[in-house]
């Protein structure tokens, strides 16, 4: 399947990897171009996160799917677990010019406000602490970016560093392995 063609209206849903009381968090995959293409689109959500055409969708996606079979983590499609709506993206995405493992949110804006983005990333980074033997995992934040800077305050992340990443200026924040906080 190229960037151009729609997945198949019978896409086989995959498991679960992840989940909370009110969510589902499974492998983003090149089957979710659509939602990744709808979701980066939001001028509001565009604001501190790229937008993507469907190439560019489609390339990230694989990237993606490639550390998941690599790594054996990456970034989850969040789904509520009733109805199965696809709310946002979140999860540990390692990124070689740091050697470093983020934690990162993105949500539709229809979801924001409703605790969804603290809850995700929470249970992505106590399971990534279960399988990943990292002492901390960063949170690149834009710094006019309040909402994810409050979701990274009530994980326990605590700045880190000033950085340039992608073209931004952003805040990078840690959560230590417990056990292992920065002294």
């Amino acid at each position: 399947m190229g960037p151009n063609d729609s997945p198949s209206p019978a896409r086989r849903r995959e498991p679960a990897v992840i989940e909370t009381e009110r969510l589902l968090l499974r492998p983003l995959t090149r089957d979710d171009v659509d939602h990744m293409v709808t979701l980066h689109a939001d001028p509001e959500v565009a604001r501190f996160v790229p937008t993507f055409t469907r190439a560019q969708a489609y390339a990230r996606l694989a990237e993606i799917e490639g550390q998941w079979t690599e790594r054996g983590h990456g970034l989850c499609a969040v789904e509520l677990k009733e109805t199965g709506e696809f709310i946002g993206r979140c999860g540990l995405n390692h990124w070689d010019v740091f050697d470093e493992v983020e934690a990162g949110w993105t949500f539709q804006r229809s979801s924001w406000g409703r605790g969804y983005a603290t809850e995700a990333a929470r249970a992505c980074v106590e399971w990534g602490f279960r399988r990943l033997d990292a002492p901390y995992f960063t949170a690149m934040i834009h710094p006019a970016n309040t909402p994810s800077e409050r979701v990274a305050q009530r994980l326990g992340f605590t700045p880190l560093r000033e950085d340039h990443f992608l073209g931004h200026d952003v805040l990078v924040h840690a959560r230590y392995r417990p056990g292992h906080e920065k002294r």
